[in-house]
């Protein structure tokens, strides 16, 4: 069983940054790809970015240049670090994980999500 929880969302202004974590539980972590998806008032799920086991990177067009996700597997923990903010970026963030695809696809497991806002 692999359990997410993911911590960091609150509201913030455009422009301004944030810093995502998702820890998961287990002794797999690293057999994992772990990335992160949103959903947006009104909106379908979108998938953000993700980090494969061996550290290839995917980020969805709207956030590359401004998001930057890492993992520290000492730590079971996937990181999404959010600059530049823009009130479109708000959202349910969600962490997931699996085990064979990192990407857009990718979802075996999921995470509760936390509330990003970005006032304008």
């Amino acid at each position: 069983q692999v359990q997410l929880v993911e911590s960091g969302g609150r509201l913030v202004q455009a422009g301004g940054s944030l810093r995502l974590s998702c820890t998961a539980s287990g002794r797999t972590f690293s057999s994992y790809a772990m990335g992160w998806f949103r959903q947006a008032p009104g909106k379908e799920r979108d998938f953000v970015a993700s980090i494969a086991r061996a550290g290839s990177i995917y980020y969805a067009d709207s956030v590359k240049g401004r998001f930057t996700i890492s993992r520290d597997n000492l730590k079971n923990t996937v990181l999404l670090q959010m600059n530049n903010l823009r009130p479109e970026d708000t959202g349910v963030y969600v962490c997931a994980a699996d085990a064979f695809r990192s990407g857009p696809s990718m979802g075996a497991y999921w995470g509760q999500g936390t509330q990003v806002t970005v006032s304008s």
